[in-house]
């Protein structure tokens, strides 16, 4: 899943700004003072459901074709494009430990040399799935 494209709803506010949300779903929304501040702040929120539906807590719902969306009067569709792993590392603190085995000698090399086991681990998987993504 390289990148998502969901239809946002944006709804111009009197006062100035604009309120946002997901049209397929509920409970995600945001605002922002320009339309850009908009739509970023709602990448965030979606980031947010996105990382609960990884988890297993939510459901990912397929994305609406825009041209199916239902607007009030003078709202207007923004269609966000969400890269997944982009996100992830760059919003996502979360950790996990994971336990590997390595040839003792190259354990001794490396403990040596003062290497640091999980920012090569790391980088290491990041090359490997071709994410394009610095440590």
């Amino acid at each position: 899943m390289d990148k998502l494209y969901y239809p946002s709803i944006m709804h111009p506010e009197d006062e100035g700004g604009y309120s946002v949300w997901m049209y397929d779903i509920d409970g995600c929304n945001s605002q922002g003072e320009t339309l850009a501040e908009a739509v970023e702040n709602i990448k965030d929120a979606f980031g947010l459901y996105y990382e609960d539906a990884a988890e297993g807590c939510s459901v990912l719902p397929p994305p609406s074709a825009p041209n199916k969306v239902k607007l009030d009067d003078g709202d207007f569709v923004v269609v966000i494009e969400f890269s997944p792993s982009e996100y992830m590392a760059t919003k996502s603190t979360r950790a996990v430990k994971k336990t590997l085995s390595i040839p003792a000698w190259l354990n001794s090399m490396a403990e040596a040399q003062h290497l640091n086991f999980s920012a090569i681990f790391r980088s290491a998987l990041l090359e490997q799935l071709n994410l394009g993504i610095s440590n």
